[in-house]
């Protein structure tokens, strides 16, 4: 990367908005979580023919189709964090640590992906199940997963939304030469689609049904943020064996002087 051109101003500005997206990714249950949604499941029972048994207040814990996006968010995160470090961390022991913890940081995505899509995909088999099941488990279905927040979500990924267009403008104004990254030009499109597919699923049924498209949509997202990282890893892997043959040559460089 060229830092004589970097216009410092705007690539602090497109740091901050995607820290700020992980945050109101990872923080999204407690702006959503934690409410009385027994009322709404009563009126969504009685207009399927079935009925609530009385028992208190019924808290809907936040879906997973935002949380996951971070998955995915975290990489580009950490894509600028390390060209922000280039900015601090001389090139020569930056080229040398890169690799390493890009490795690291792959290989911790990589896993936490896999789990959490193996969580989703048991959560969707549940669901549909508890769904299927009727009567009983319909009722079940309906007093667990059977209101999502849905306008509260909406409000979430259109300001996600626009902090990623945010990032995404700021990252090409520091410098243009961003825009020749297809690496990083398309881990922001994928950021974006996976926004988009989240938003779409949410509003393409019925608000009964919007917990199952959820857990979907974190399918998705778990699914692209495993692609990112095997991505990741096959750089970084490539990259610790171009320093380690750098250093190598370095070393027989300052040994033949000394040899002669």
């Amino acid at each position: 990367m060229n830092t004589e051109r970097l216009r410092t101003p705007f690539f602090l500005i497109a740091l901050v908005a995607m820290a700020l997206v992980v945050a109101v990714e990872l923080g999204e249950h407690l702006i959503v979580g934690g409410f009385d949604a027994g009322s709404a499941l009563t009126e969504q029972a009685a207009g399927a023919g079935l009925q609530v048994p009385a028992g208190g207040p019924v808290e809907r814990p936040a879906g997973l189709g935002v949380p996951y996006l971070a998955l995915v968010d975290v990489t580009a995160l950490f894509t600028v964090a390390l060209m922000a470090a280039g900015l601090l961390v001389p090139a020569k022991i930056q080229g040398r640590l890169q690799g390493i913890v890009t490795l690291v940081f792959a290989v911790l995505l990589l896993l936490a992906a896999a789990g959490l899509l193996v969580l989703a995909i048991a959560k969707v088999i549940l669901m549909v199940t508890l769904l299927l099941a009727f009567p009983f488990g319909t009722i079940a279905y309906l007093i667990g997963f059977g209101f999502f927040p849905r306008g509260t979500a909406i409000v979430i990924l259109s300001l996600l939304m626009f902090l990623k267009f945010v990032f995404a403008g700021a990252l090409a104004a520091a410098q243009q030469r961003f825009l020749q990254n297809k690496g990083l030009v398309a881990l922001v499109l994928t950021s974006l689609l996976c926004t988009v597919v989240v938003s779409f699923l949410h509003g393409v049924v019925p608000g009964v049904l919007v917990s199952i498209t959820d857990a979907v949509a974190a399918i998705v997202c778990a699914a692209a943020a495993i692609v990112w990282a095997i991505v990741l890893l096959i750089g970084a892997v490539v990259a610790i064996v171009t320093a380690a043959r750098a250093t190598a040559d370095e070393a027989r460089s300052k040994a033949r002087p000394a040899a002669a």
